[in-house]
């Protein structure tokens, strides 16, 4: 298939067009390189199946294509928030010039929405049919607010012109090609260990994530896309789930980093566990991750030696 996917030059972007291109599709990626980087495309240049295009998915766009993957938007907090109009216009007029366009060629359409939708949740773990606890109006909400209406433009469009839609949310993601400075809490601490800086831990520590590898996530998305009974929304993530304490010194025992773990203040509407329900996704396309969370952290340490 010719495939088109959208902020293909970010973390998951660039590991997902890797994948297409793999399974012997030819990819179009689009990517303004607000967050995306070129770097992570780099390996791909000259290949006869792959193209990139420097394009901004608020402007409208035209390919020709049989399926759209909609990656394209910011998704660190320091990311989201230095300009938080751009990123819930990123989020709402992408996922309509998306959608317009899987209407246009009837092509099926993927979006990537998030955890964050959830918000701070209050029923745990997380299944699809919680509708999350959200704070509309905070710093946070640039983000979690434009990925809900995303999802909302994507079930309107389904409902009322037939698109043929896959809503995947995600939950916390990690490996290599994250960027350093996105202010995500595991690139944060091998940064800091591998600089020999002080981890920062907010809060007591005491606060959960769950922590999935890339090419588990990535083989959640294409098997998602293969199947044609559920549009979703799909909960795709590690269920495993570590304190953030225990995240910090897992970090310095596989870097022998001597850095301390130092406490800062929360900070606000910061969930304060973030788990999924991933029965669905093991009943209908048979997936639950296989990375355990010391092998993915190897991997990715030794990326990041690469690059601080």
């Amino acid at each position: 298939m010719r495939i088109l996917v959208t902020g293909g030059a970010g973390f998951l972007g660039s590991h997902l067009c890797d994948r297409l291109l793999q399974d012997g599709h030819d990819v179009i990626c689009l990517d303004n390189l607000f967050t995306g980087i070129k770097a992570n495309l780099a390996h791909l240049r000259g290949n006869p199946r792959f193209e990139f295009v420097r394009h901004d998915i608020i402007d409208p766009f035209k390919v020709e294509v049989d399926q759209i993957y909609n990656l394209a938007c910011p998704a660190s907090p320091p990311h989201y928030q230095y300009n938080p109009i751009k990123t819930i216009k990123t989020s709402v007029m992408g996922a309509i010039n998306c959608l317009g366009l899987a209407k246009r060629l009837r092509a099926r359409v993927f979006q990537a929405s998030t955890s964050e939708i959830y918000g701070d949740p209050q029923v745990h773990p997380q299944p699809e049919s919680y509708w999350g606890n959200v704070n509309p109006i905070g710093r946070r909400s640039c983000y979690d607010e434009g990925k809900r209406c995303a999802e909302t433009l994507f079930f309107d469009y389904h409902r009322e012109n037939k698109v043929d839609i896959r809503v995947v949310r995600i939950f916390n993601t990690y490996g290599p090609r994250m960027h350093p400075h996105d202010g995500r809490v595991v690139s944060n601490f091998i940064v800091q260990a591998l600089k020999g800086e002080d981890l920062t831990v907010y809060g007591d520590g005491s606060q959960t994530r769950s922590f999935c590898y890339v090419d588990d996530l990535i083989e959640g998305f294409v098997r998602f896309m293969a199947q044609d009974k559920h549009p979703g929304p799909l909960n795709l993530g590690n269920s495993g789930e570590f304190t953030m304490l225990e995240l910090a010194q897992q970090v310095l025992k596989l870097t022998k980093s001597r850095s301390r773990i130092v406490h800062k203040r929360l900070p606000p509407d910061d969930p304060k566990q973030r788990r999924p329900d991933i029965s669905l996704a093991k009943k209908i396309i048979k997936w639950e991750p296989v990375v355990p969370l010391e092998d993915g952290l190897k991997r990715t340490i030794a990326y990041f030696k690469t690059k601080v």
